[in-house]
């Protein structure tokens, strides 16, 4: 089964530069596991990897879909898995972690192109009738599309099969912090992205209705529906309560070795512990 590495954890934990390190060391290539990197012109509010960051290594599916793209999970799954048949080591990187985890784990998709949608009040009616058990976010437009592909491919989500059986060798690192730093790095990171021209940035992509935290708050004080404090601590509010959900879903679903972020020794005892996985190499 082939070896992949992934580091995950929260925004503002440090993963972009210890994959710099990683990937230099292993002398292998990066993949983003971002959702928000894949597309184009969202730079400074993903705080997306730059040229200068990458220090020359191979970055796959950065910049990769431009913003009025459909471009779902199941062609991430697909692009993913066809990178890591090129790479002897993959090295994924990101917090997205369902998109992760459909591309590492046996995660089926229905064919979406005979499906035709009726209204989201229909599909609701349509999931609540015939898998009343699927548990889904009512708000969550795509996860209702996704539950009702389910439903007619003639399977029901509550008991979709397979979703977590990995396809290769896993060995996931997740940065860890405690809450009360993080909140003060994530105020501070935001400051520093409004000084190198974030709100300039949403203000050209004005005419695209982005529901990404950040960019959506900002949109709306462009639009004068609130201050830029009160859009400041909407951001913040957001971006710890995703990092909250983002914990519990991988500590749950993909059984990670976590690692204190601010660890003195962080590098030495990953490279300790992926000796051990990795055996012969490193």
């Amino acid at each position: 089964m082939k070896k992949v590495i992934c580091i995950v954890g929260p925004t503002g934990s440090g993963k972009t530069r210890l994959s710099i390190e990683l990937a230099k060391y292993l002398n292998t290539e990066i993949i983003n596991g971002d959702s928000v990197s894949l597309y184009e012109k969202l730079d400074i509010g993903a705080a997306k990897v730059t040229p200068e960051q990458m220090q020359g290594i191979p970055h796959h599916l950065i910049n990769h879909v431009q913003l009025n793209d459909n471009y779902t999970v199941f062609n991430f799954q697909q692009d993913v898995r066809s990178i890591i048949d090129n790479i002897d080591l993959p090295l994924i990187v990101g917090g997205s972690g369902l998109y992760i985890q459909s591309a590492l784990y046996d995660y089926t998709f229905e064919n979406q192109s005979d499906i035709i949608y009726p209204s989201l009040s229909e599909m609701i009616q349509v999931i609540q009738t015939k898998d009343p058990d699927a548990h889904i976010d009512l708000n969550n437009t795509r996860r209702i599309e996704s539950a009702y592909r389910t439903i007619m491919s003639g399977q029901k989500r509550s008991v979709k099969k397979n979703k977590n059986v990995p396809l290769y060798d896993i060995f996931l690192i997740y940065l860890d912090m405690d809450r009360v730093i993080l909140k003060t790095r994530l105020i501070n990171r935001l400051d520093q992205m409004i000084g190198k021209g974030f709100i300039e940035e949403t203000k050209a992509l004005m005419m695209h209705d982005l529901n990404i935290i950040g960019y959506k708050e900002i949109q709306a004080y462009l639009r004068g529906l609130y201050t830029l404090k009160i859009a400041k601590e909407k951001i913040i509010t957001a971006t710890m309560r995703f990092a909250k959900r983002q914990k519990t879903w991988f500590l749950n679903q993909m059984q990670p070795h976590v690692y204190d972020a601010l660890g003195q020794n962080l590098f030495e005892d990953i490279l300790k512990d992926l000796k051990e996985f990795l055996g012969a190499k490193g």
